[in-house]
């Protein structure tokens, strides 16, 4: 299609005039970022004049940025718990937000064991839509002809479940897809999937999975992209291929679905795309069969020119295998979002994986960035509040964490992100995400800091007191080298009787403990998501962390401030624990977990 160059943006030509608009939208929304924010602040502030939340800080119906910083506080989620406690209760006057509250968003970051509930309003989903519409307008502008073929996206709904007072708590893509936004789409022959809604619907992890990935073989000659939301997550479809498929072979062959796909709708749906292909199924029986499961995902997509994944934070762990098993192609990271909002796309989604940046979009929410410095607690009170700098007044080159405030009502909130600041797009700033501040250990969706692991660490070692022995030291680390990822801790004992040493089948328990005092998102992982692997402890010789220590201070640490890390991924330092190795142990079994929350 011809485009008016008029509407030509100076991100480059688009492909169609429909994509031109969308840039359009992004240069005009990046070219004047202060203006925007000034408006949306202003927006917010009045729409949420009457709250509870801002009367309480005799904000008066002020709009201007001067008096929202100096009366408002910075807050984190702790801060604002009984308010959503009472909003979870059923108490439905204005306490955040002026408008309803439609339902929660359940953050992966957690609180006393528990998902976060991040409360969200019905509009927002028109905010997020935005967002979506601008990925394939930039993708377009790297990547040509993705109009002539499909996306084979691996996508999961996950458990929901409801507050005391009635409102729907769950993850914020399960809201998204089971949203009439994702479900009656438009036809968008740029954004046409493989998988069915039925299939992505399902709440069963392996009808769900089975059926995405028998489509996806069934057109995988019209797949030009292959993707998950996380790298994790394209991970575990590769090694259900690997265990799934002559399963799926015979499905192909006979044209007939595997009985134990039970969900009337998906089969209901696939009745209508199967049909016996036995030269496909022997095709894959041929590829699949092979030891060298080397550049597979080419092998059996051939026309796949990237895969479209976060591997930035915690997932950058899977590169290394991602590329492996893709022959190395292009890994897109597309956009950065979270359950307390969505904030920005990366224009350049093409870049190598350690060069992404996300531009920040300034309609989402109104934007603010507290300097972040590594060593200080960096809490604020309203006597001495920390200087948080706008959007537009980042300093390239400078660490900062992310503060928002947003339409449905979180003031100030500070999300926890540490953002890294890279360039600007017209006015608005570019951030490489650093990290989870805080997060030590993540295989999946799952957050674990410090606190967290020395808790289940303590609660784990008292099934050692009968054997009089304790845990001297300890670290981790997130082996993501299996599939699923698993959590590795590292202990050395202090066995005060070796003819009462604690038996393996303890120890294997003493796994089991430390997962059972893990959070719920970790718990959820390993029963009902299956991102998770068992949970290992290495027993270590005796003296092996002052090895420790004396390698570090080998290498310049000071011998007056040296700490055991509590997690460790540098090679040297893994090799040299592996080396030491005794014994190692499993959880043998699950965890407890239920989708209800405990209170």
């Amino acid at each position: 299609m011809a485009v008016d160059s008029a509407l030509s943006s100076p991100l480059g030509p688009p492909a169609c005039e429909k994509d031109a608009k969308a840039l359009q939208l992004i240069e005009e929304m990046t070219k004047n970022a202060d203006l925007r924010q000034e408006k949306v602040l202003a927006e917010i502030l009045t729409r949420n004049a009457h709250t509870e939340y801002l009367k309480r800080y005799k904000l008066n119906g002020a709009t201007d940025r001067a008096t929202f910083k100096s009366k408002l506080p910075i807050i984190t989620y702790e801060d604002l718990q009984p308010e959503i406690q009472r909003i979870a209760n059923g108490d439905r006057s204005a306490i955040l937000s002026a408008h309803p509250i439609s339902e929660f968003l359940t953050s992966s970051g957690t609180s006393a064991g528990e998902r976060k509930l991040m409360p969200t309003i019905q509009e927002e989903l028109d905010r997020r839509q935005l967002l979506y519409s601008f990925l394939m307008p930039v993708m377009n502008l790297y990547v040509p002809g993705l109009d002539k073929g499909k996306g084979l996206y691996f996508l999961f709904v996950k458990s929901e479940t409801r507050t005391p007072g009635g409102l729907l708590a769950r993850p914020v893509l399960t809201s998204y897809y089971k949203s009439d936004h994702f479900k009656t789409r438009p036809y968008d022959p740029y954004n046409v999937y493989t998988s069915p809604n039925e299939a992505i619907l399902c709440a069963d992890s392996f009808q769900s999975m089975y059926s995405q990935m028998l489509c996806g073989l069934l057109e995988r000659d019209q797949v030009l992209r292959v993707g998950a939301v996380f790298a994790s997550g394209l991970l575990r479809a590769i090694r259900f291929l690997q265990l799934n498929w002559k399963q799926l072979a015979q499905d192909i062959e006979m044209g007939c679905l595997n009985s134990k796909v039970t969900d009337p709708s998906i089969r209901e749906c696939m009745g209508k795309i199967l049909k016996s292909d036995p030269e496909l199924g022997e095709f894959i029986r041929g590829e699949c069969s092979k030891e060298n499961w080397e550049g597979i995902i080419t092998r059996i997509w051939p026309n796949t020119k990237y895969l479209d994944v976060i591997v930035t934070g915690a997932m950058a762990q899977y590169i290394p295998t991602l590329d492996y098993y893709s022959g190395g192609l292009p890994m897109a990271c597309t956009m950065y979002a979270s359950s307390e909002c969505y904030f920005g796309l990366n224009l350049n989604p093409m870049c190598k994986p350690s060069e992404v940046s996300y531009t920040i979009m300034p309609n989402m929410a109104y934007f603010e960035f507290l300097p972040h410095e590594p060593n200080s607690a960096g809490f604020a009170t309203l006597d001495s509040p920390p200087k948080l700098v706008d959007l537009v007044d980042v300093e390239v080159g400078k660490e900062y964490e992310l503060v928002i405030t947003t339409y449905a009502g979180l003031c100030r909130y500070r999300v926890g992100d540490i953002l890294r600041v890279t360039g600007f797009h017209n006015s608005a700033p570019q951030f490489h995400f650093v990290r989870r501040k805080n997060v030590l250990l993540s295989i999946d969706s799952d957050k674990t800091d410090e606190a967290e692991l020395q808790k289940a660490m303590e609660n784990a070692s008292q099934l050692l007191r009968e054997y009089n022995t304790s845990v001297v030291e300890y670290t981790s680390y997130a082996d993501t080298k299996t599939i699923p990822g698993h959590y590795v801790i590292y202990w050395e004992l202090l066995v005060k009787d070796s003819a009462n040493s604690p038996p393996s089948e303890v120890l294997n328990q003493c796994c089991l403990a430390m997962e059972e005092s893990l959070n719920s998102v970790y718990r959820q992982g390993r029963v009902a998501d299956n991102s998770i692997g068992p949970l290992e402890i290495r027993v270590v010789k005796n003296g092996t962390f002052e090895e420790l220590m004396d390698y570090a201070i080998s290498r310049g640490a000071s011998i007056n401030q040296y700490k055991v890390p509590r997690c460790v991924n540098f090679t040297p330092i893994m090799e040299l624990l592996d080396s030491r190795v005794i014994s190692t142990h499993f959880s043998p079994a699950l965890p407890h977990w239920t989708p209800e929350r405990r209170r």
